[in-house]
């Protein structure tokens, strides 16, 4: 009896080792990644802005609404943010004054962030993609990019809309690891 008990304890202990909250990748590589996409997304800023008349309203509320989720909903709503992110910025960019190798190794370091976060959500079942969030990055498609003709101001919008998203995603993910703090 007291063997099954400790065998129980053990499996419950053991089941949470694979748990998102200690999440190898997240804990070793996250930052790793993270800060690189940032450095990346700051190398492709342009000057040419003048125009916010047709931003979208950044989704703050969806954001406060992840913070107080369980782990994996956080996880998985940032593994959303991030491939939604790829999907916008394979779109034409053509405009933009980007160094196409620069935008290429943006999207493999954040598609890397998906993945390994993914990969801490796994065991966990198939989480629904959040309508909203997926309607806000709908709009910045049609209401940035191809209203403005996927200009450069256009692209300008769309990457400071995103350096926010990677700052955000950043704080949402780094409360799921303990003791690591922003530095941000």
């Amino acid at each position: 009896m007291l063997i099954g008990i400790l065998f129980v304890c053990l499996s419950v202990s053991l089941s949470g080792v694979g748990s998102s909250l200690s999440c190898r990748w997240m804990d070793h590589k996250f930052r790793q990644h993270s800060t690189k996409a940032l450095a990346l997304i700051d190398t492709m800023v342009s000057n040419s802005t003048n125009s916010t008349e047709d931003e979208v309203d950044f989704p703050n509320h969806l954001y406060t609404q992840a913070s107080k989720a369980s782990a994996e909903d956080k996880l998985s709503f940032t593994v959303q943010i991030l491939e939604e992110m790829v999907s916008l910025f394979e779109e034409d960019h053509r405009s933009a004054s980007w160094e196409e190798t620069t935008v290429e190794h943006f999207l493999i370091a954040v598609t890397q962030q998906a993945d390994g976060l993914h990969s801490c959500i796994q065991g966990h079942g198939h989480k629904k993609k959040n309508k909203k969030l997926h309607m806000y990055f709908k709009k910045l498609s049609h209401h940035v990019l191809e209203r403005m003709g996927h200009s450069a101001e256009a692209w300008e919008l769309v990457r400071e809309e995103m350096k926010t998203h990677l700052i955000r995603v950043e704080q949402l993910v780094l409360s799921l690891v303990p003791n690591k703090h922003l530095s941000r």
